[in-house]
Formats: structure tokens, C-alpha cells, sequence
């Protein structure tokens, strides 16, 4: 690996930046078009992105697991109609033996800087721990959810209590019986609040902005239809596009 800024060959032909569903991707696309000189530098320990750190209570697809999945990889062993976390980030894994991709993945990782040099034609990417890769084509995959968002409220600096982040979910801690604040109402909150709601002795939610909340007609996936999508994936592929039109 070259940390010559003023290098002209370029270390890799493509940068992918990010493992979860968009960075495993384009690296599964990369291989299948016979590209062989790239590298995905993930800042964690594991593929997975968003389905690798949420692991709140409840924590599951709100898209069909039949939709919710890559188009080139059906997967026809989804247990519910909208998979748990687990099961899709199994499902990820996967997906990365299963096309060959896990070789090009560096994690532990993070990209901190991605600098563009005109003249050259070749990006300059560095990591936390100072290193300089260069590349011709650089893809952003780090999503826009990877990074907690946390309320300014003021005085929150001060509470004494237990406070995480849903998408930081202590597990170690016992909400039985306790008196719980959620905070916001967006997805993950649809999720956890009505797992949690018959543990906690008090539960006060905060809503800022009243969300549009449909139906969720999830179910178990029978064994009939997974042998089927198994056996016959042209069944599997119709019901995706149901689903999708």
C-alpha cells in the first residue's frame, strides 16, 4: 500500500467505503463483473451496517423480507413476513461467502479523510490510523443512519439514570419495573416502545412530530411456501414483485 501523495498508480481501481447493504453490494457487483483490484474498508469488526449495531428490543425489517433483500440472492428461508434483525444480518453474511467478497473486506477500519486530486485523476483516502490508500473510483456506502442521533435537551448532562441511544442498546441493564422516557417516535421507537411497554413501571413517550403509523401484517412464513420459493424460485420471484407493485 503506497503512502506517496504524489504516486500516479493508484493502489486500488475502486474504494468502497461501508460493509451494510449498499457497500456489500457493490462489491458483490464489482466481483460479478470481473473486477478484482478493489477493497471495502469498514470502520467496525463485521459486515452488516445498520443490522450489525441495532440490536434494541423488536428490532426488525419494516419492509418485507421478500422485498427487503437483494434481487440477485432471494433468500426463500425468511421464518416472518418482515425478518428480525439476527436473521437479516445472518442473511448479509451470507451473501458476502456466498459471492466471494469477504477477501476484499478490511474492517476496523474507519475512513476519516477522501481527497480528490484533479490533475491526477486519483483519490487519496486515509484512515484513523494515518494510513494513505489511493484509487481511481471512490463509492461512498456508510449510509445515513450510522451515526446516533442525540437530543439536545437541556440538562440531560446531569441526569443521574440510566441513558442510551436505541441504536446503542444496553442489554446489561434491567428495565423491569423502572420508570422509562422515550424519547422520539420515529421507526426504532415503533419497535421498542410496545416490547418494553409491559416490562417498565411508567413509560412516558416524547413525540415531536406525529409519524404516519400503517398495519404491519407480519406472520410466520409457512413451511409450504418456504419449501416452495425453495424448490420453484420463480414463485419466490413473483411474490416479490406482488409485493412490490
Amino acid at each position: 500500500m503506497s503512502k506517496n501523495k504524489n504516486a500516479t498508480r493508484a493502489d486500488h481501481q475502486v474504494i468502497v467505503v461501508g460493509a451494510g447493504f449498499s457497500g456489500l453490494c457493490m462489491a458483490i457487483q464489482l466481483k460479478e463483473a470481473g473486477y478484482d483490484d478493489f477493497v471495502v474498508l469498514e470502520k467496525a469488526a463485521d459486515i452488516g451496517g445498520t443490522w450489525r449495531d441495532n440490536i434494541y428490543p423488536g428490532c426488525a425489517c419494516d419492509v418485507p423480507s421478500h422485498l427487503y433483500s437483494y434481487s440477485f440472492a432471494p433468500n426463500p428461508r425468511w421464518s416472518r413476513m418482515f425478518a428480525p434483525q439476527q436473521e437479516i444480518w445472518d442473511y448479509l453474511k451470507r451473501c458476502a461467502d456466498k459471492f466471494g467478497v469477504t477477501p476484499h473486506m478490511r474492517f476496523n477500519c474507519e475512513v476519516e479523510r477522501a481527497v480528490y486530486d484533479e490533475q491526477k485523476q486519483i483519490w487519496h483516502v486515509t484512515t484513523h490510523d494515518g494510513t494513505e490508500l489511493t484509487t481511481r473510483i471512490f463509492v461512498s456506502g456508510i449510509g445515513a443512519l450510522s451515526i446516533p442521533a442525540y437530543p439536545k435537551l437541556p440538562g440531560v448532562e446531569n441526569f443521574q439514570g440510566e441513558a442510551f441511544h436505541s441504536a446503542r442498546w444496553n442489554h446489561d441493564y434491567d428495565l423491569t419495573g423502572k420508570r422509562v422516557a422515550a424519547v422520539g417516535t420515529g421507526a426504532s421507537a415503533i419497535q421498542f416502545v410496545p416490547r418494553i411497554a409491559p416490562e417498565v413501571k411508567q413509560l412516558d413517550l416524547y413525540q415531536r412530530t406525529p409519524p404516519w403509523v400503517l398495519s404491519k401484517p407480519d406472520r410466520r412464513m409457512t413451511k409450504i411456501e418456504k419449501l416452495l420459493f425453495k424448490t420453484l424460485p420463480v414463485t419466490q420471484k413473483l411474490f416479490r414483485g406482488g409485493i412490490y407493485w
